[in-house]
């Protein structure tokens, strides 16, 4: 993707604005564990890989890895979640604190399980690693209604003082679209952008600033295949920000690249950003809302919003596991591109 020196000159600029901006992060804080083991041997016992433990991460994922790319983005980032009494929660919590993103608005919940995604890889000695199963840990019981409604009192407190609202809905009920339109109602004479990631709830979530689903999450919100047809894609696109009172939507579509959809205007496509081999897409949406959200934030035009998500998706992918793009990292590739 080829970027005019014009257009360069202003998004060079937009992000320079981007330290100065405050945004809220409400949703699922997700830690994303990987154990790494060596392969040893086939087990006598079944035909099973025996691996040799070598090294484990926890880092942050869902609306974790949202708030993460958001400071490695260079803002200043208030995280509004609940962790578990548990290790996972001590690991988000101790990794959000060595990077001196704030915790004050994590709410630790007796008897609540951390979401936990653990990722078993092996592979030979200096070889690359091999995802082989992925096991996940869910809270049995969804969270109480006064956790939810204390989480949205403590982010109403803040909209004053922030530039945009980051909403991450992987589904463990952290929120819902109920809590979100009380948040909207209260920001209209605070002008910040409001924009949700929703996994399973999409069509719920009604007359914010913008959503950013990936194609299959578009196909499912309307029990549609999109494939190929890129006039379906239209049509879905144009449904969508009609039908859910948005100022704009991001699809994401893989190899494919972006569309950017918005009310009275023709959709525009954006190509891939980079190669389109990608090496690991894990949490890369979670990096493009956060790009996409702070260049509103920032006072970025959709347009312009969608092009850095977009080069910010397109490094995130060249990197393995959960990861985060930096500022001087999408900086120097739109200065190059």
């Amino acid at each position: 993707m080829s970027i005019p020196t014009s257009d360069r000159t202003a998004l060079l600029a937009l992000l320079e604005r981007f330290p100065r901006q405050r945004v809220i992060m409400l949703g699922d804080l997700v830690a994303d564990e990987s154990l790494y083991g060596e392969i040893m041997r086939v087990s006598r016992e079944a035909p099973v890989l025996i691996l040799k433990e070598r090294e484990r991460q926890v880092v942050p994922g869902g609306g974790a890895n949202a708030a993460n790319n958001l400071a490695a983005l260079g803002a200043h980032v208030i995280p509004l979640g609940v962790v578990g009494d548990d290790e996972p929660g001590d690991a988000l919590l101790h990794y959000f604190r060595e990077r001196h993103i704030s915790t004050r608005q994590i709410v630790r919940v007796p008897n609540y399980l951390t979401p936990t995604k653990t990722r078993i890889l092996g592979g030979l000695s200096h070889w690359q690693r091999q995802q082989i199963v992925r096991i996940d840990r869910e809270p049995a019981q969804p969270l109480a209604a006064e956790v939810r409604s204390g989480l949205t009192r403590a982010a109403a407190a803040l909209l004053s003082s922030s530039t945009g609202l980051l909403v991450a809905d992987y589904g463990y009920r952290t929120t819902n679209a109920k809590e979100v339109d009380s948040l909207r109602r209260r920001a209209r004479h605070h002008a910040l952008p409001i924009t949700i990631d929703s996994r399973y709830d999409l069509l719920t979530y009604k007359n914010l600033t913008a959503a950013t689903p990936n194609e299959p999450e578009v196909e499912a919100a309307f029990n549609q295949t999109i494939g190929n047809d890129l006039e379906r894609l239209h049509t879905l696109g144009k449904k969508f920000v009609r039908r859910q009172g948005l100022q704009a939507l991001l699809v994401t579509r893989g190899r494919d690249g972006m569309a950017l959809f918005e009310p009275f205007r023709a959709p525009r496509h954006l190509p891939i950003f980079g190669s389109d081999q990608a090496v690991d897409v894990t949490g890369a949406g979670d990096t493009v809302i956060a790009a996409f959200t702070l260049a509103l934030a920032a006072g970025g035009s959709f347009f312009e919003a969608a092009v850095i998500a977009n080069c910010a998706g397109g490094l995130v992918v060249m990197k393995r596991g959960t990861a985060t793009v930096s500022l001087g990292e999408i900086t120097e590739a739109i200065r190059n591109a």
